[in-house]
């Protein structure tokens, strides 16, 4: 006899917000606490369908899910790929599975920083959390997060051998696997083809850094800004678009030991000058309005609101701005990282799924893992969203996929050379310390002293410090790191 299984869609406000709250408060670099506010933290509830609704959800089953009725909590990164997948989980997975999903979204430097602390700690708060590329090796290392290999090893629906080994390979060490991909990138630049050639410019392929500050200032205008730059202080925001310019300038931020670990800083090197010079200069001649403050999030908005002529970020934005609802949709045109003294400058990074040592829920925490990193969800984000807006870069099935390859004509190969040709074992002229990584180095010390360092970066973009009083304080704060 079937049974009937009823899931409540409710709006809630979680516990999760006051031991939420309690640690963003000591969050931060330096000594200033990482303020957690309306615009960085939003939670939401995949059972939630409207406000103190008491709405039941009917469904016939054999028997009931055996993780129904469970409550896991999950905390993301705030991006447009994220806000899909919230929308998506209450009918397309809680609706299914049982298992409610109570989503906590942050800004990219605040998740990361609460969930070092939070994985270090041994935390209870979350049973998912989205980590990166940096994160999952030296988490997995270090015992914070589980194992996956049993999990995805056992699990058909997951369908393991599909995941790009490139994209596999950085979320693990030593054949375990430590996380599972929401999406991989790599960078590369994005630019409107009608003003570039309305100003008689054209953007080579494989474009060298030079002839992208050129155009970029060719383009540049009171209405239009050249280019948009990350400014905004971090060492995955500034410190992650900066340091793929310092690679191909021949700098690095430290030495290597022989044994791998951190050597002595190279922060008052001639190539570390002239990287950081050239982004200072690009940024303020031809950069966008308050280039200091912008990440991700606000180029995206400049360059579809046609306030930008040109952006060097994450591949993933392609199919953001090739989405059908897309102002600039059918405008944009894309060129390789560029480069100076390497052949190839792209960074690879991996947003991510990971199960938290102390996770209250492992096997739910999994069932909805497999679920959001899947070729399921993939099929799913396409049927329901628009092939162009799916999570790209971690399955060789989507790229297979006809309706894929027919949305992401313009972008997909490319997208997926960057990924590819990314070269984490060796994105410079010099041997670095760590495990491997394009735009930060894969040490702990790199996220304080990445941090602290663009701060003062930051603060020469906005012309409020010199770039020698910049270099020589980070100097002093990257040779504390190998001291």
């Amino acid at each position: 006899m079937a049974r009937t299984r009823k899931i409540q869609a409710r709006t809630t406000v979680p516990a999760v917000l006051t031991t939420f709250a309690l640690l963003a408060a000591g969050c931060g670099s330096d000594d200033d606490g990482a303020e957690v506010d309306s615009a960085q933290q939003e939670t939401v509830d995949s059972a939630a369908t409207g406000d103190d609704t008491e709405e039941a959800v009917e469904e016939s089953n054999d028997e009931p899910a055996p993780d129904a009725g469970t409550t896991i909590n999950v905390a993301i990164v705030g991006n447009p790929q994220m806000e899909d997948i919230v929308s998506l989980t209450p009918e397309q997975y809680t609706a299914d599975s049982g298992i409610a999903v109570e989503y906590t979204i942050l800004e990219e430097q605040t998740l990361r920083e609460i969930v070092t602390r939070e994985a270090g700690a041994e935390g209870d708060t979350f049973d998912v959390v989205m980590i990166g590329a940096y994160e999952a090796p030296q988490f997995g290392d270090n015992g914070w997060i589980l194992n996956l290999n049993d999990f995805a090893d056992g699990d058909a629906d997951y369908a393991k051998d599909d995941i790009l080994p490139t994209v596999l390979s950085a979320l693990s060490v030593d054949g375990n696997q430590y996380a599972s991909p929401f999406y991989a990138e790599s960078s590369f630049v994005m630019y409107r083809a009608d003003l570039l050639e309305a100003a008689g410019q054209t953007m080579p392929d494989a474009p060298t850094w030079d002839e992208v500050a050129e155009i970029a200032r060719a383009v540049d205008s009171d209405e239009t800004a050249g280019i948009c730059l990350r400014g905004k202080p971090g060492w995955g925001d500034l410190g992650a678009s900066f340091t793929t310019v310092l690679n191909t300038f021949g700098g690095t931020w430290w030495e290597a030991n022989e044994d791998g670990t951190i050597g002595a800083a190279q922060v008052d090197q001639p190539e570390f000058r002239e990287a950081l010079e050239f982004y200072v200069s690009l940024a303020q001649d031809a950069g966008e309005p308050d280039a200091a403050n912008s990440s991700f999030g606000e180029c995206l908005s400049l360059y579809q609101d046609g306030k930008v002529a040109m952006w060097y970020d994450a591949t993933v934005a392609s199919g953001i701005l090739e989405a059908d609802d897309s102002p600039v949709q059918g405008q944009n045109g894309f060129a390789l990282a560029p480069v100076k003294e390497t052949d190839g400058s792209g960074w690879f990074w991996s947003w991510s799924l990971a199960i938290p040592q102390n996770a209250a829920n492992a096997d739910a925490a999994w069932d909805y893992i497999s679920w959001a990193t899947g070729p399921q969800y993939l099929e799913t984000a396409g049927e329901e969203l628009g092939w162009a807006q799916v999570p790209p870069g971690t399955r060789q099935s989507l790229y297979d996929n006809s309706s894929y390859q027919e949305a992401s004509a313009n972008f997909g190969q490319q997208s997926l050379d960057a990924i590819l040709n990314a070269n984490p074992d060796d994105p410079g002229t010099t041997p670095r310390p760590g495990l491997p990584g394009v735009q930060y180095v894969g040490v702990p010390e790199f996220q304080d002293v990445g941090t602290r360092c663009t701060e003062l970066f930051s603060a020469v973009i906005a012309d409020s410090m010199s770039i020698d009083d910049a270099l020589a304080d980070c100097q002093i704060i990257a040779s504390e790191a190998s001291a």
